[in-house]
């Protein structure tokens, strides 16, 4: 059987059907149905956040934060080393990225490097916590008032990720999510925004559901609502968050053990209470990545390349220069990691890799 970075986690059959039998019998689909209201509260409750907004996938949750801010022109700083939407979202809304370069211990933005790239043009920041590990938010807030500019998270990882206390989404004016199926908790699409004030909050309500309330219209808006289909996936996973969690954190710690002194690993974050969303090891070369492709295809399992290339080498953007993402992304890869991944297969992975890596 072929091992690939991540399989989805499925609730019991029986628990998902529960909920599409109520569907079936009320009949009411989309706009807001009841099971949407329903894991919209207890996803707040979850992550203890208020101003959720569950859409329909982690993009355009970030075009929704960058639309309820009035950002619709000139410059956002963000960062090369992550997934393409967070790129696409800016210049879907007309924006230009700029890239600041990433720091090469957690491999989120540089803070120190973000004053030097802010123009007249900039109007906010987008940051990445990069595999569910915490950009230096204390930091970026501080800049962002110096400057009178918005933040951004893209938190699409760190579902379940707290830091000093406090969910990683409660960070910034808006913080978006994802609940794609490859996530820890997932709602096979989804995504949601969560908004510091109020006032933006309603306004992206509206944008989310065309811009208006039933026949009055009040601004221009977006078809970002969810299905009652996908937040039944989301209310039948729900109870399983903890355990999810708990069997992540186990094939991370064998990892780690195995590993050790083999590959490098992200730095442990005071303050973090970690989500074990990847398990991310950087090699010593990129023919070094290469090798142990090979190795491990030839054995059917099959580790992704997160992120490459590094997005300011995007063919359709002018990205500058940030060699610390360009390193880093050409000699990194993300392990396989998910619930009922067995030990067995844990130490043949690790086992491989050392072979490879020791030569």
């Amino acid at each position: 059987m072929s091992i690939y970075v991540t399989k989805s986690f499925m609730p019991p059959l029986k628990e998902y059907n529960k909920y599409v039998a109520g569907i079936f019998e009320r009949g009411m689909l989309t706009n807001q149905g009841p099971l949407v209201e329903e894991l919209q509260t207890k996803l707040a409750g979850y992550l203890g956040v208020e101003n959720f907004h569950y859409v329909t996938n982690g993009t355009i949750a970030l075009q929704l934060a960058l639309a309820a801010l009035d950002i619709n022109e000139g410059e956002v700083i963000t960062t090369p080393f992550t997934y393409v939407a967070t790129t696409s979202s800016i210049l879907w809304q007309r924006c230009k990225p700029v890239f600041v370069d990433i720091e090469p211990d957690n491999f989120t933005i540089d803070v120190n490097k973000i004053e030097s790239a802010i123009t007249p043009k900039t109007r906010a920041i987008m940051a990445v916590h990069v595999f569910g590990y915490a950009c230096d938010v204390d930091k970026i807030e501080q800049i962002a008032k110096k400057h009178n500019l918005r933040v951004i998270f893209d938190a699409a990882h760190a579902f379940g990720t707290k830091y000093n206390g406090r969910s990683l989404l409660s960070y910034g004016d808006i913080s978006t999510c994802s609940f794609h199926a490859t996530k820890l908790f997932h709602t096979v699409e989804g995504g949601a925004c969560v908004v510091r004030d109020k006032s933006v909050s309603d306004k992206l309500d509206l944008q989310k559901r065309f811009g208006h309330y039933y026949d009055t219209h009040y601004m221009l808006g977006i078809n970002a609502k969810q299905s009652e289909f996908h937040a039944a996936m989301g209310l039948a996973n729900f109870p399983y968050i903890n355990d999810i969690i708990a069997a992540r954190k186990h094939i991370c710690d064998m990892y780690d053990n195995l590993l050790n002194g083999i590959v490098k690993r992200p730095k442990h974050q005071d303050g973090l209470e970690y989500n074990y969303a990847y398990y991310p090891v950087v090699f010593n070369s990129e023919e070094e990545l290469l090798r142990v492709f090979d190795a491990l295809h030839a054995i059917d399992v099959y580790p992704r390349r997160y992120f490459w290339p590094s997005l300011n080498k995007l063919p359709y953007v002018d990205g500058g220069l940030c060699p610390v993402s360009e390193d880093i992304s050409s000699r990194i890869a993300c392990l396989p990691l998910y619930v009922g991944l067995d030990d067995e297969t844990v130490k043949t992975i690790s086992e491989t890799i050392k072979m490879v890596c020791k030569k």
